[in-house]
């Protein structure tokens, strides 16, 4: 069941100046400038998703807020370190082990992005930002044979753990893709929480809803989907089949 007051996780991807973004996954650093702002403005902090849970579990999460950054872009190491540090956030990036160092080739119509090198995931680990899993490949989960989500959740998390010598306790799934045998799949590789985007039969701490944020959203988009999320969460509840997410990008497949 679906535990009380569901903390409130936002899920950005890419942070770079741009000009052509089909897939609305690119926010500019201009506009995360002002979105972080809006957060410490009204009192509000941006934490990784295991110190937002490990505050969740202590009681003592009010006023936290979870910054997940999905994919593990380059520009993350560029734009959104130096932001985390000039506001006194933290975060949560989560990395394609398998694809360090490449591309976003899932992305065919949109322009080509740099993925973080495992030095550069080294690093902002470093500077204390949690790595966390996108699975070895990017690929959606449900279907995969057995070996196959071993080698998502697993493999992945053994090779980001040598990479940045954290635990790596967290898991995304691409596309926000879950189904039992992936949550189990997840489970099994000793993983503490994983993220999805909507809400389902499955949302849990292993699948955890998100609240998208783009380039749009202002002061007064964020004030609104903040209040939508605790309308949604902030009582014991679970809501059955996988809804619609309203703020999920409308020029494709989320990442």
């Amino acid at each position: 069941m679906l535990v009380a007051r569901t903390p409130v996780v936002l899920m950005y991807h890419s942070v770079i100046p741009y000009d052509r973004d089909p897939y609305l996954v690119t926010v500019r650093p201009t506009r995360l400038e002002r979105q972080f702002l809006w957060l410490r403005d009204r009192g509000l902090r941006g934490v990784s998703v295991s110190e937002l849970l490990s505050a969740r579990d202590a009681g003592r999460a009010r006023g936290l807020v979870g910054l997940t950054f999905d994919d593990g872009y380059a520009d993350f190491a560029e734009y959104v370190v130096p932001a985390l540090r000039r506001y006194g956030f933290t975060a949560t990036v989560y990395v394609i082990a398998g694809q360090l160092g490449g591309s976003n080739h899932w992305d065919p119509d949109g322009p080509r992005k740099h993925l973080m090198t495992a030095d550069q995931v080294a690093q902002v680990a470093a500077d204390g930002v949690e790595i966390g899993s996108h699975g070895l490949n990017h690929v959606s989960l449900p279907g995969l044979p057995a070996d196959a989500l071993v080698a998502e959740t697993l493999r992945s998390r053994r090779l980001l753990r040598e990479i940045s010598g954290q635990p790596v306790t967290g898991f995304c799934y691409p596309y926000g893709d879950v189904s039992p045998q992936a949550v189990s799949a997840v489970r099994a590789a000793g993983y503490d929480h994983g993220c999805a985007i909507w809400r389902s039969e499955l949302t849990g701490r292993l699948a955890l809803p998100r609240t998208y944020v783009g380039d749009v959203d202002t002061g007064i988009r964020l004030r609104a989907k903040r209040l939508r999320h605790h309308l949604a969460f902030g009582r014991r509840r679970m809501v059955s089949g996988n809804a619609t997410h309203q703020d999920a990008p409308t020029g494709g497949r989320p990442q």
